[in-house]
């Protein structure tokens, strides 16, 4: 059966040989007699997968030792209250910059548990460019500084780390997670939802500095608390397991098959340079993102007509180039260009919207 070509922004593809390793172990992981799903997460059989899971995620990110790697559960959007719930405890205020869909929801979420000051928006031009910020407009003692890092949506990205002194930087790098290296060490807190460049939806990523673990409020529930998960080993409660092992097939596939995130920041730069300078050239194709703050994992581009784009996605859809069509408040067309999708994916949409443009200009 012939695979296709899927961009979709999340649940996303899976590198191939991930899931032909998946397959391999999927009965009868190793010599353990049964497969991962059948574990208990009480045993040493899974706690030797998650201990590899966070040791090799450690070494990939160079996560400093004054850092937690939780495996949690919720999605992206439950660390929208988790992250407020564990540190906005000392003045109450946190600073967020509005860039998206997914701020969108994490304000209001923050504001139900303290004062959320928004020092800036880029709601204006419907979220195509990253905001100049001013340092002025910052909260000197604020509890921590949100940002989100990629936005999936709207196919735009900070190139400029926030410089908030000596108030915690929280970042959702959900959609940009591994696809280069970074400097864990300028974040406080880090989190990922799985389902874009790490695994099938189920776990969330958190990487957080230690100082910042045992502040939670009187009201967080138990489950929504950064200490007890530390505390605990991400095994608090029975955790998706088979998610933590697909995780580690991909953190695995990141060190000895790409050769670690410096190598992958290469293939992740020439993907988005080829998408990019074809449609800086196109007469028909437009990226909407503003140029400087373009994502390199998620690019919204539209043609001329509500048709044209509509007619772009079908054919694309029979050429095996699958899941192109935009989310709604961008419309057109996303091409998401996570891990999975190799150089010769992009080069294959590539050609693709050249014929195009040559059949219907």
């Amino acid at each position: 059966m012939k695979r296709v070509l899927n961009f979709a922004a999340g649940p996303s593809a899976m590198p191939l040989p991930v899931l032909l390793k998946a397959q391999e172990q999927l009965v009868c992981y190793e010599d353990k007699g049964m497969s991962v799903m059948e574990m208990t997460h009480r045993s040493s059989m899974f706690e030797e997968i998650l201990y590899s899971a966070q040791e090799t995620l450690t070494k990939l990110l160079g996560i400093p030792e004054n850092y937690k790697v939780l495996f949690l559960q919720g999605g992206g959007s439950t660390q929208f209250a988790m992250v407020p719930l564990n540190l906005l405890t000392g003045s109450g205020v946190a600073d967020y910059v509005h860039t998206g869909q997914w701020s969108k929801k994490a304000i209001p979420e923050a504001r139900k548990y303290g004062k959320v000051n928004v020092v800036a928006s880029s709601e204006d031009k419907n979220f195509s460019y990253i905001p100049d910020l001013d340092p002025a407009t910052f909260t000197k003692n604020a509890d921590y500084f949100h940002i989100i890092y990629n936005n999936t949506i709207y196919g735009t990205r900070y190139y400029d780390i926030p410089d908030t002194g000596n108030v915690p930087l929280v970042a959702d790098m959900s959609s940009c997670i591994l696809s280069e290296p970074v400097d864990v060490s300028k974040f406080a807190l880090i989190f990922a939802g799985a389902q874009k460049n790490i695994a099938p939806p189920g776990i969330t990523i958190v990487i957080i500095r230690e100082d910042l673990i045992g502040k939670e409020m009187d009201i967080a529930p138990t489950m929504l608390t950064y200490s007890v998960h530390a505390k605990n080993n991400s095994l608090y409660n029975t955790p998706p397991t088979f998610n933590i092992y697909m995780a580690k097939l991909v953190f695995d596939w990141l060190a000895n098959d790409i050769g670690g995130l410096d190598e992958m920041k290469k293939i992740t730069d020439a993907k988005a340079k080829l998408l990019y300078d074809y449609l800086d050239e196109s007469k028909i194709f437009k990226g909407t993102a503003r140029a400087k703050d373009r994502s390199k994992t998620n690019a919204p581009f539209v043609l001329p007509t509500e048709e044209l784009n509509a007619k772009f996605i079908k054919e694309a859809e029979q050429n095996g180039l699958v899941n192109l069509a935009g989310h709604r408040t961008v419309g057109g067309m996303r091409a998401s260009m996570y891990n999975a999708m190799p150089l010769e994916g992009v080069k294959a949409l590539v050609d693709f919207m050249k014929k195009f443009e040559v059949e219907n200009a």
